[in-house]
């Protein structure tokens, strides 16, 4: 997008020309200069804002830079971004003074916009008239950075602000590196930057220590983790709720209890209560392990110590019911929520539509369905391909299409999981002329097609008999650098194929990965090829990688497999095993 553009097209279209504004415009603007005081806080539309704008820059003397600012920031609320610039360059033109809030104004507008690029442009404007640079403005540019998943641009820029002296971080900017770093898997580097905090003269808060804590617990280092926490603790930083939450989530989800309840006691002895997020962490970790009806009961005494669920909490429950099969559960639930007020959203529906589904329940699933417009709601892209493969699963693909056609006719578009479902559905149930007729169209219209829809291609060409033709499928991948996962190999023939797929590939210039090898490898113990998987074991090594965990669990059962086998032609091997297990626990 170029600068022009920018400045010329607002998010509603072309910006009214500022000497042709429409007489149906609302009276406030006329109604603001009644006084020598702004009524800005009665911009109700895009077009009140920039009435008001041409009144004030006509009026003399002019309003304040300040009136002018709130202008600004009232349209930045409205999210009319380019408006603000187009609004900022007429302000540069008429002689408007600026100081360094406007541009920061301006500069967020373009973070906002994506484009914090443009942003950067505006710090020459400061230099010209002689505006110092402040710490709000390159928070704002490091905010638009991490937005824009430009890391390295955000912490080489922190980076330089540090090294040359150029603001002195505070709080708040620790934070966003921080927040941006966390949030983007760099625990590592996330809890290096606190160190370095520590060594200067901000020092860190609560809220510092919480966001390390929590990226620390998502990293599942719950060990350091809790280091960090007590350390907090030692220094006189109390934590707070949000301090117990992420390591009551990082303890969920690796299932260790004890050590949740340990925490819940400590919360409440400190007179900290779990909020409803709390609530809805554990109850999701208790789900997650199957311990469905513990996480209803928790929620019960919850309710009873004042800390009403959300529509999240009971969508957790729910699909933890569903997950089980007990949808009778799952659906009392549901009623439940709704007559406690609380109104379930899309995802409500659609859990409880797929737990009918995956009980074959088509009936019952339709009927929710029905109900979601009743009340208020639209069926999302999700809802409809979750009822789509129940329909396959059953065989009604007659209806399947109608439904798909339905989904058509409310504008939504097909992702790549409900075109899976469709080639799936349609393969399941032997229409293979309408599975290629589907992957041809949308090879024709160019649209994404990945790896999954040719595992999905050729695995349904071998269950239906056309093996030719998942062998030239299977060919083609070669050359456009793609690999099948474990469901592309579905018979002999093509996994004896791999090693040339592999030589092609490094030809095209795509060399293969560890995944590749760990797929082959499986494929070979698939289908009891002892000396092929060595070989590419070998080769494996050589290239630096190592067999994943799926890979490990099948070798594990080949090996176990193979001694069943021995023991059966020399039941005298049996008696080894005893013998085995003394040695090993000398």
């Amino acid at each position: 997008m170029t600068r022009i553009s920018l400045l010329r097209y607002s998010s509603n279209g072309i910006i009214p020309s500022f000497s042709a504004i429409s007489p149906s415009a609302s009276p406030i603007a006329i109604r603001y200069y009644s006084s020598s005081r702004s009524n800005i806080e009665n911009v109700k539309c895009l077009n009140d804002a920039l009435n008001l704008f041409r009144q004030m820059v006509r009026t003399q003397p002019l309003p304040s830079v300040f009136e002018f600012s709130k202008l600004l920031k009232t349209m930045v609320n409205m999210k009319h971004y380019s408006s603000v610039v187009s609004v900022f360059e007429e302000m540069r033109k008429s002689g408007v003074p600026i100081d360094g809030f406007i541009l920061t104004i301006v500069i967020n507008s373009y973070c906002l916009m994506h484009r914090p690029d443009c942003g950067f442009s505006m710090l020459a404007i400061y230099l010209k008239n002689g505006i110092p640079f402040d710490v709000v403005t390159f928070n704002t540019l490091l905010r638009g950075l991490f937005a824009e998943n430009k890391i390295k641009d955000a912490v080489n820029l922190f980076k330089k602000l540090v090294r040359e002296n150029i603001c002195e971080p505070n709080e708040f900017m620790y934070s966003i590196v921080m927040n941006g770093l966390s949030k983007r898997g760099h625990s590592q580097k996330t809890f290096d930057l606190l160190r370095v905090m520590e060594q200067g003269s901000t020092k860190p808060n609560a809220y510092i220590y919480n966001i390390v804590i929590d990226a620390l617990c998502k990293d599942r280092m719950l060990d350091a983790a809790i280091s960090l926490f007590e350390e907090m603790k030692q220094k006189g930083i109390p934590p707070d709720i949000v301090t117990y939450s992420s390591l009551i989530d990082g303890f969920c989800k690796l299932g260790q209890w004890e050590k949740v309840r340990t925490l819940f006691s400590e919360m409440v002895n400190l007179n900290i209560y779990p909020d409803v997020c709390t609530l809805t962490i554990v109850t999701d970790g208790l789900c997650k392990v199957g311990k469905v009806e513990d996480a209803e009961e928790v929620m019960k005494h919850m309710i009873e110590k004042g800390v009403g669920p959300d529509v999240v909490t009971y969508n957790v429950i729910i699909d933890g019911y569903c997950l089980r099969g007990q949808m009778d559960r799952a659906r009392r639930l549901f009623d439940s929520m709704i007559d406690k007020s609380i109104e379930p959203n899309i995802f409500s529906y659609t859990i409880l539509i797929n737990g009918y589904c995956q009980k074959k329940k088509l009936d019952e699933a339709m009927h929710l369905f029905r109900e979601i417009s009743r009340n208020g709601l639209k069926p999302d892209i999700v809802t409809y391909s979750t009822i789509l493969q129940g329909l396959f699963e059953v065989g009604r693909t007659d209806f399947a299409e109608i439904f798909f056609a339905e989904m058509l006719s409310t504008g939504l578009k097909p992702d790549l999981c409900t075109i899976q479902i469709l080639l799936r559905g349609y393969f399941q149930n032997g229409l293979v002329e309408k599975a290629m007729l589907l992957f041809h169209e949308r090879e024709a219209k160019r649209e994404d097609i990945d790896i999954e829809h040719y595992n999905v291609l050729i695995d349904g060409l071998c269950k239906n008999g056309h093996f030719d033709k998942a062998h030239a499928f299977f060919e083609k991948l070669s050359l456009i650098g793609l690999f099948p996962n474990d469901s592309g190999f579905c018979v002999e023939g093509l996994l004896d194929e791999a090693k040339d797929t592999l030589r092609k590939m490094d030809e095209n210039g795509h060399s293969p990965n560890d995944v590749t090898y760990n797929i082959i490898v499986r494929g070979f113990l698939k289908f009891g090829k002892t000396s092929e998987m060595i070989t590419f074991s070998k080769e494996m090594a050589r290239r630096g990688f190592s067999f994943d965990a799926s890979t490990v669990e099948l070798l594990i059962d080949a090996i176990a497999k193979l001694l069943i086998d021995a023991i059966a032609k020399d039941p005298s091997l049996l008696n080894m095993i005893p013998q085995f297990h003394l040695e090993n626990k000398n």
